[in-house]
């Protein structure tokens, strides 16, 4: 941390809000990092952001003490990029948080909170944040993860991406129409079906009776077939409510529970999962993200969100797609890996959380999700499977082909010479790989 820049406002100048790297243990802190734009320059930017997220505020008050001095200040650490734009690494004592009680809303209120409002800094963007050990073991993680929900696929064994879709239209059907689709898409070898994130108990398609229907066209799908497909029912709304239909859900045999987690709100996502356990994985999707993900210079990156969601529980969460409608430049290149291994890899024991790629994907986009996801991951097509030429159950099968193709190392086009619904497919979408997306 250089300590040769020169300030640039007489704010946010209190050394105490100032640490080298080695003195902060990573057990001890949650740390920060924030892409910063300001005319203060990066060091005082730093400290502005250290100030204003643990004990100072912006004039010196006489209410202070010793203890509050020594004990709670944040500090910035690290700094890089020149002048007035770059990155600031923050570390947030331990003592700081209240996370056995108030858990993640705690830890949001400052590592991302009235920060985003200070007028002295132009743009900040939170990039990521760190966890220790002792908070991390204060969530319960997935129950299911990756490999439960394998188990409960049956691709334990021989891993392979999930394939899966959405009901389209994403509203509209009554449960008879819905059922129909599903069954179709079971038939043509999907392993998830999920409700849009937009229907949950409309009239037009009310919940208990969509999810009776449904499974029962699961149940007679896996009985011709000889395989399980999950349904995800989406179950988000206030919280007295989300107990209500959950449990109407689960009694009427819903096999796994989807939640909107941040139009929800991150700690209601935590009491809910925390609180009652259904026996059924958890879906998250992201819908409201790009509210505060889209703009790379400011709000909030998808790993934070990415590594809150493991933590709060969820088996598998949308994150972006290598190739397809959604999804911001940077997810698609350099974020898009740390997102994925932060769900993937070994976290003080948590379960690993299977990422989704979903919006606006096609056989034609599967290799290109194939190459930044590897064999770990479900892919989502919705338009791309119901908007085959032949109907839902040819447009499953052809998204199955396309995956078949990338385990075998074959090109689609050579796959689709033995294989109809792929070549179908093919020809209404073309294919595109990364770079053209």
């Amino acid at each position: 941390m250089s300590k040769k820049e020169t300030p640039k406002t007489g704010l946010y100048m209190d050394e105490i809000f100032v640490a080298e790297p080695e003195s902060i243990d990573p057990e001890k802190y949650i740390t920060a990092k924030y892409y910063v734009e300001s005319p203060m320059g990066l060091r005082s930017t730093g400290i502005a952001i250290a100030t204003e997220e643990s004990i100072g505020t912006w004039t010196e008050i006489t209410t202070t003490n010793d203890w509050v001095r020594s004990r709670l200040p944040a500090k910035v650490f690290k700094t890089e990029g020149k002048g007035d734009t770059g990155f600031v690494y923050i570390a947030f004592p331990l003592d700081l948080f209240d996370v056995e009680t108030s858990g993640i809303a705690n830890i949001l209120s400052m590592v991302a909170g009235n920060l985003f409002g200070l007028t002295a800094i132009t743009n900040i963007r939170l990039m990521d944040v760190n966890f220790p050990k002792a908070v991390v073991k204060q969530f319960i993680g997935p129950r299911f993860g990756i490999d439960g929900v394998r188990k409960l696929v049956g691709t334990n064994k021989r891993p392979r991406p999930h394939l899966g879709t959405i009901v389209k239209p994403k509203v509209g059907l009554d449960p008879e129409q819905t059922a129909k689709v599903c069954y179709e898409a079971a038939m043509g070898g999907v392993d998830f079906i999920k409700d849009d994130e937009t229907l949950v108990n409309q009239k037009f398609c009310p919940l208990e009776a969509r999810v009776s229907k449904v499974m029962s066209a699961l149940d007679k799908a896996k009985a011709e077939t000889g395989r399980p497909v999950l349904f995800a029912v989406n179950v988000t709304g206030a919280p007295n409510r989300m107990v209500k239909l959950a449990e109407t859900a689960i009694k009427n045999g819903a096999n796994t529970l989807m939640l909107d987690i941040l139009i929800l709100g991150l700690p209601t996502v935590e009491w809910f999962i925390k609180e009652y356990d259904f026996k059924v994985p958890w879906h998250m999707h992201r819908a409201m993200h790009a509210a505060f993900t889209r703009n790379p210079r400011h709000g909030i990156s998808m790993l934070p969100i990415a590594k809150i969601a493991r933590m709060l529980g969820g088996d598998q969460l949308h994150t972006g797609s290598g190739a397809g409608k959604m999804g911001s430049t940077e997810e698609r290149t350099h974020d898009l890996g740390p997102i994925l291994a932060s769900l993937k890899q070994e976290w003080y024991g948590l379960r690993r959380t299977f990422p989704v790629a979903s919006g606006g994907i096609h056989p034609g986009f599967v290799p290109a999700n194939f190459k930044v996801f590897g064999i770990d991951f479900v892919i989502n097509a919705g338009g791309g499977i119901h908007g085959h030429p032949q109907g839902t159950r040819a447009g499953a099968a052809a998204m199955k082909q396309a995956i078949e193709a990338c385990m075998e190392g074959v090109t689609l086009d050579e796959y689709a010479k033995t294989h109809k619904e792929l070549a179908q497919a093919l020809a209404k979408w073309g294919e595109k790989p990364l770079s053209e997306d």
